[in-house]
Parts: C-alpha cells; structure tokens; sequence
C-alpha cells in the first residue's frame, strides 16, 4: 500500500472523489464537519491539522483496494496540465548611459509606458524572449547583463522574468503600432514621471541606481 506522506486539501479531496462521495457523506464518514470538507475544496494547499491528517490516513488505509487505486489515478494530473507552462513573460530593462528604454502601451482604454516585454514561450528562455522582443518592438539591439529576478506580477498575475540588459546598437523606434503608441529612451532620472516608482520592481531599481 502506498503511503500518504502528508495530506492537503487537495488531496483530501481527491480522496473524498476517490470514495464518490458528496461532501455531506465523505464528511460523515470522516467524522467530521461538512464546514471541515468545504474549506479542503476552497483551500487546496493549505494543510490539515496533524489528528485531522491522522483521520485521513486511517480512511485511506481502510479504504477498497479500488478506492486507493481510483485516488491515485485522479491524484495523477492531466497530460495536458502536465505540458502546459504557466504563463510567463520576459522584460528587458535596457540601459544606454543614463537612459532607459521604455514603450507605451495601448491598453483597452488607456496608454502604459513600460519596458519591453514578451511572452516566454515553451523552448524559448526568458533571457531569450527579452533580448528578441526588444528588438522586434523598438528595433534596438542589446545583450543581457544579469537576470534581476522574477515575481507574480501585481497587475496582470503573469509570472514576471527581469533581465538588465545592455544597449548594444540600433535607432529606436516603434516597430509594432498596434500594440504600442510609442518608444522612447527616457532619462533614468526622470523614469519616475513614466512609471509610478511603488510599481516598479525593487531589483530594477537598485539596478539603475
């Protein structure tokens, strides 16, 4: 018999859809309360108490064979939840002295100034997609320096890939006017009036510091 190393929610629901159960009857069968199975279903991560995981090992290990096995087979994610990658977007912040390299952005009813930005496609590298994207966009050419880090981005939920990136040649310009109303090199000092500086990742900051 397998062995549940820990439980969570996710899990012991799984475990209740293993048995076929309602959350009513899986919660009976526990011995607990049907509020107990409810929050398993609204927070999947989170991890039960250890007499609660002592609970669910022991209806585990009291369970049909065919129940065990159902769990383990619905406990597998899907082959298409296993290729997918969650979506991540690279952004260049390219330097040339003391200017950075910034678009604005069309969005459904407002303009953004930004920096250059791509979305990180399955084969491709985030450093990659920074440094092609930046010239597709403005037609400036530039190498990367060092990756600043990543974060979930507060706006957009995306996972976000930071690149400081440095100029290499080019005159910019606004090579997609569909997505972008324009493209400028903006005195670092100034960057503030383009980009609220509590918007900005901290990393980017001390990097043009």
């Amino acid at each position: 018999m397998d062995v549940i190393d820990a439980w969570d929610g996710r899990k012991a629901c799984v475990l209740q859809q293993a048995f076929r159960m309602t959350q009513e009857a899986f919660a009976d069968h526990l011995g607990v309360s049907v509020r107990t199975v409810g929050k398993w279903h609204a927070e999947p991560g989170a991890e039960p108490l250890p007499h609660m995981q002592q609970i669910l090992d022991t209806a585990y290990e009291k369970a049909a064979a065919s129940v065990r096995q159902r769990f383990h087979l619905l406990l597998r994610p899907a082959p298409s939840a296993m290729s997918a990658q969650a979506l991540r977007v690279a952004i260049a912040i390219v330097t040339r002295g003391d200017e950075v390299l910034l678009v604005c952005r069309r969005g459904s009813d407002s303009l953004t100034w930004q920096f250059p930005a791509g979305v990180v496609k399955p084969g491709a590298t985030p450093a990659m997609v920074a440094v092609a994207e930046t010239h597709t966009e403005t037609g400036v050419r530039c190498t990367v320096r060092e990756r600043l880090g990543s974060r979930i981005h507060p706006i957009t939920g995306v996972i976000a890939e930071y690149h400081a990136c440095e100029y290499l040649m080019g005159e910019a310009a606004n090579l997609d006017p569909l997505e972008n109303a324009d493209v400028a090199w903006v005195p670092i000092s100034a960057l503030p009036r383009f980009i609220p500086t509590d918007s900005i990742y901290p990393p980017i900051l001390e990097a043009l510091a």
